[in-house]
C-alpha cells in the first residue's frame, strides 16, 4: 500500500516502523531520520520493543513528501529537490551547515568528504583501494584509444570497478559508504602516471598529483590541490549531481549513479569548462595581454570562459579561497597576473567576476598540467558528492524523480502511417 493515504477505520491505529516506512517509501533508518528532525513523533510499543507512530501523522508527512519531492517547482518554475547536503547563500556556501571554505581550507578532500556523506568527522581519513578492484579497471582503461579523454577513462573505470563488486546492489548506508571509499581511489589509480615509477602512496591528492603532470610538487602545491578537491566535493544541484540522484531515485547501484552523473560531466558547460580557461589563459600569456584575446572571444559571440557563476553575484567562494593559496606559490605569479588581466578587461564591458574554473586553470598552467587536468580534478572531487547525494536519495520515496512531459505534439488521434513506395512514410 505504498504511498497510499490510510482509510478511515485505520486512522486511529499506530503503526510499526516498517509499516511506518512503507506508507514513505522510504527505508526504516529514515523514519527514526525524520524523529530526530522532529517531522515525526514516536511512542514505544508495549512491551517496549520498538517504536509506534500515529497512522495520521505518517500519512501527512507521506502527503508532504509527494508534494515536495516530485518534481515540484522552485523559483522560477525551477526543479526544487530537499536536501540536508549543500547550501549556497549568497557568496558563500555550507556542507552540512558548516562553512565549506573554511572546512577546505582546514581540513583533507577526504575528511571533508567523509563529513559529507555522515555528518560525523574523521580525523585522519584515508581511502584506499582493492588491488583486485584496481586492476580489473586499469585493464578496462589501458584498453582504450590514446585520444580518450580523462572523464571517458574515469567512467570506463567505473563500470570496471562496479563488475569486479558482486555486493554493488546493497543499498544500505554502510554498503554504499564502503563503495565510496574504495572507488574514489580506485578512479584515481585507474588513471596512467604521467611521472613513471610512480607509488600510490599517501592523501589522494599526492596519487592524483602523479597523473596530472610529470612535475614534482611540493607541499604548497599539493596543498592547493588538496583544497581544490575539497571545495568542489559538491556544489548543490548541478546539473550532473541532478543526473546522479534520477539514478538513486531507480535505485541504481551508487558506480551506475557515479556513472549517470561523468556522462554528464563532460558537457563544455560543467566539467569542460576548466579546459576552456585553460586554453584562453595560455593564449593571454603567449600574447602578453588579455585585450585582443578577449576582444576575438566577444566578437566570435563566444562568453569568456573563468568568469561568471549564476548561483553568486560577487566572486565565487572557491576561486576566491585557491586564488589566495596560489598567491603563495612564486612561480603561479605570471598565470595570475594573466587572470587579473582577463578579469579586469572584461569588467569594461560587463562586471563579471572569476570563477573556480578560472582558478583551476591558473593552477594547471603554472604546473605544467593539461587542459584537461581541471576537468579531471573536478570528477574526481565530485564523485565525493554524487556518493553523499545518492546515499541521501536511497531515503526517499522511490522513482520521485519522475517529472509529467508537457506534450506539444499533433493533437492524437491521428491515422496510422503508410509507406510510399521510395520507402518513406506518409499518413492515410
Amino acid at each position: 500500500m505504498r504511498d497510499q493515504d490510510p482509510s478511515p477505520a485505520d486512522a486511529d491505529r499506530r503503526l510499526s516502523t516498517r509499516e511506518a516506512a512503507e506508507l514513505l517509501g522510504v527505508k526504516p533508518e529514515t523514519v527514526y531520520a525524520y524523529v530526530s528532525r522532529g517531522l515525526l513523533s514516536s511512542r514505544r510499543a508495549a512491551g517496549g520493543r520498538g517504536s509506534t507512530f500515529a497512522t495520521e501523522e505518517v500519512a501527512a508527512l507521506a502527503r508532504r513528501n509527494r508534494r515536495e519531492g516530485s518534481g515540484s517547482g522552485g523559483p522560477g518554475g525551477e526543479l526544487s529537490v530537499r536536501t540536508r547536503l549543500t547550501l549556497i547563500d549568497t557568496d558563500r556556501y555550507y556542507f552540512r551547515g558548516v562553512d565549506a571554505v573554511e572546512l577546505a581550507t582546514r581540513y583533507t578532500y577526504e575528511e571533508v568528504a567523509e563529513w559529507l556523506w555522515t555528518g560525523r568527522f574523521r580525523p585522519g581519513a584515508a581511502f584506499a583501494a582493492p588491488e583486485a578492484s584496481v586492476a580489473v579497471a586499469r585493464r578496462a582503461v589501458d584498453a582504450l584509444p590514446e585520444h580518450t579523454t580523462p572523464t571517458d577513462r574515469l567512467r570506463v573505470a567505473t563500470i570496471a570497478a562496479a563488475t569486479a563488486d558482486p555486493l554493488r546492489f546493497d543499498l544500505s548506508d554502510e554498503a554504499v559508504l564502503g563503495t565510496a571509499r574504495t572507488l574514489i581511489p580506485t578512479l584515481v589509480a585507474a588513471l596512467p602516471p604521467v611521472r613513471p615509477g610512480h607509488r600510490d602512496t599517501g592523501p589522494l591528492a599526492h596519487r592524483l598529483w602523479a597523473r596530472l603532470t610529470g612535475r614534482q610538487a611540493d607541499e604548497a602545491e599539493l596543498r592547493v590541490l588538496d583544497t581544490a578537491l575539497a571545495l568542489l566535493v559538491d556544489h548543490d544541484l548541478a546539473a550532473s549531481t541532478l543526473a546522479v540522484r534520477v539514478a538513486a531515485s531507480a535505485r541504481a547501484h551508487a558506480y551506475a549513479a557515479v556513472s549517470a552523473g561523468l556522462g554528464v560531466l563532460e558537457g563544455p558547460l560543467h566539467g569542460a569548462a576548466s579546459g576552456l580557461a585553460h586554453k584562453l589563459l595560455l593564449e593571454v600569456l603567449d600574447r602578453g595581454s588579455a585585450a585582443p584575446v578577449i576582444a576575438e572571444e566577444l566578437r566570435a559571440g563566444r562568453r569568456v570562459p573563468g568568469l561568471g557563476h549564476r548561483l553568486y553575484a560577487g566572486e565565487d567562494p572557491r576561486a576566491r579561497a585557491l586564488f589566495s593559496l596560489l598567491e603563495e606559490i612564486p612561480h603561479t605569479a605570471p598565470a595570475l597576473a594573466a587572470a587579473r588581466d582577463i578579469v579586469a578587461t572584461t569588467a569594461r564591458r560587463t562586471p563579471l567576476h572569476a570563477n573556480v574554473d578560472l582558478a583551476l586553470a591558473v593552477l594547471t598552467v603554472s604546473c605544467a598540467m593539461p587542459a584537461t587536468a581541471g576537468e579531471t580534478v573536478f570528477a574526481v572531487a565530485r564523485t565525493a558528492g554524487w556518493i553523499a547525494h545518492a546515499l541521501e536519495e536511497y531515503g526517499e520515496r522511490p522513482l520521485r524523480m519522475r517529472p509529467s512531459g508537457l506534450y506539444t505534439g499533433p493533437k492524437p488521434p491521428r491515422p496510422l502511417p503508410e509507406q510510399d513506395t521510395d520507402g518513406a512514410e506518409r499518413p492515410r
